[in-house]
This record gives structure tokens, sequence and C-alpha cells, in this order.
């Protein structure tokens, strides 16, 4: 009787232990939200008071992605996405299925980012195409720049230019690599004899970013001229775009 007893007093301040620890509530941690901030420093009410362009890239960016994650706050969220990726100019980069890797992004939100991306390169080249007028290879280039300097595949643009060097048409070919095993003189000049302008202007990317003419760009280039004075349609210039500098092949070769 006294063994159990003794037993009995032995075990019951461990049950007791147990039971505390099974029943000690746990710590959450509080993680601060957009809304915590003073309304004053939140970025849509700066957005309202100041101005657009009074606000950061990652205030704009968490605007446009809206919401954060339990993680991290839609300005935590903005901040590492832009240190990630490099900036708004790496993001410009990045494809769907990367971004929906990233913890936070869903669909609705990388449609959002890529459409507010979209929405800024093709502000960044509104000087009209109609009756813009090329009187250098600057001119040219900061025409078809934007579009092409982000691009991750190679891609031509042919400009067709009237007797004054305004731009008739902006035209896309060749998606995938500009080589002369592919390159059809007839297509680059066709829409130049089709609406009887006189001249035309080719530019191709890097994807890489170096706007080194390879051997193989010197070569097509020397085609094109060939095949266009042939035509009587003269090739103004081959530009080399990349990122963010640019070669005239016109400069180079001197034809």
């Amino acid at each position: 009787m006294t063994s159990t007893i003794t037993a009995l007093t032995t075990t019951q301040p461990q049950s007791i232990e147990k039971t505390t620890e099974k029943t000690s509530p746990r710590r959450l941690e509080y993680h601060a939200t957009v809304h915590d901030m003073p309304p004053e420093e939140r970025p849509r009410e700066r957005l309202r008071s100041e101005g657009a362009e009074s606000l950061s890239q990652t205030e704009l960016l968490a605007i446009v992605l809206r919401t954060g994650t339990q993680r991290d706050n839609v300005l935590e969220l903005a901040a590492k996405l832009l240190t990630k990726y490099g900036g708004l100019k790496g993001l410009a980069r990045v494809s769907f299925g990367e971004l929906n890797n990233e913890h936070g992004l869903g669909e609705a939100k990388i449609a959002q980012l890529l459409a507010a991306l979209e929405i800024g390169k093709r502000l960044g080249r509104v000087a009209t195409e109609e009756k813009y007028q090329i009187r250098s290879a600057d001119d040219a280039a900061n025409l078809v720049r934007m579009d092409m300097m982000y691009l991750t595949h190679e891609e031509m643009r042919i400009l067709i230019l009237d007797t004054k060097n305004h731009v008739v048409e902006n035209i896309t070919r060749y998606k995938g690599t500009v080589n002369s095993s592919v390159l059809r003189a007839s297509e680059i000049f066709r829409p130049a004899v089709i609406r009887n302008c006189p001249s035309v202007i080719v530019a191709h990317n890097h994807p890489s970013g170096d706007p080194a003419p390879s051997p193989e760009d010197m070569e097509v280039t020397r085609q094109l001229v060939d095949a266009g004075r042939l035509l009587d349609i003269e090739l103004l210039d081959h530009l080399v775009i990349g990122n963010p500098r640019y070669v005239s092949l016109k400069e180079r070769l001197r034809w």
C-alpha cells in the first residue's frame, strides 16, 4: 500500500507537467501590413496626393500587385521581385511561367504585372510611327529599341520609308534566328516594292544584350545591300539592337 501511494505521488507532477505543455498557448509573430502604415505614407494615398511621379519603383509595383502574402506585405513582395530580377528592366523579360513559380503570385497578379509592363514598353515608343521621320541611325534605333531590347528571342524589323524618309510601315519578320540560311531578300524588299518606296532599314536584336555584329550579321547585310541595288531599293542601314546599346552596320561596313 505504501509503495502504491509513493508511486502515485512521484508520477502525478509529471502528468501535470505534460498537461501544462499541451495547453500552453503559442506565440504568433505579428507581421505588419501596408494598412499599419500612416495613411500619408501608403502608396495609393501618396499617388493620389503627390502624383505617380513621386513614387518609387517599389511603390508603383506594389500598387499593381495590390496585395501581399502572409509572409510579405505588398511592398516587401514588390521589393523582392525587383531585387531578384534586376529591376523593371529584368522583370520585363520574365515569362509568365517563371513568375508563376514565385510565392504569392497567382495568375491574376501575374497578368496584371505583365500587362502593366507591356503598357510601359508601348508608351516608350509612342513617338508616333505615322509621319515619323528618320534622319539618323539614332532615329531608327529609338523607334524599335523599346520593342526589341528586352526580347528573349531574335527578331527582325523592316522599316519601309518614303522619299522623305518618313516611316510608312514597321514590319516584324523572322521571329527566331536571323541568319542567311532562312533570310529571303525578296521578303525583306517586297513591302517596299508594293508601296513603291525607295528605301528600307532593317534591324534585329541580340537577346544577350551585346550588339557586337557577328560574321553572319555582316554576310546577311552584304547580301541585302546587293539585292537592294538590283531592285533599285536602297538599304539605308542594318541595326543590331542590344541592351541598351545598338550598332549601325552602315557605319561599320560603309556601303
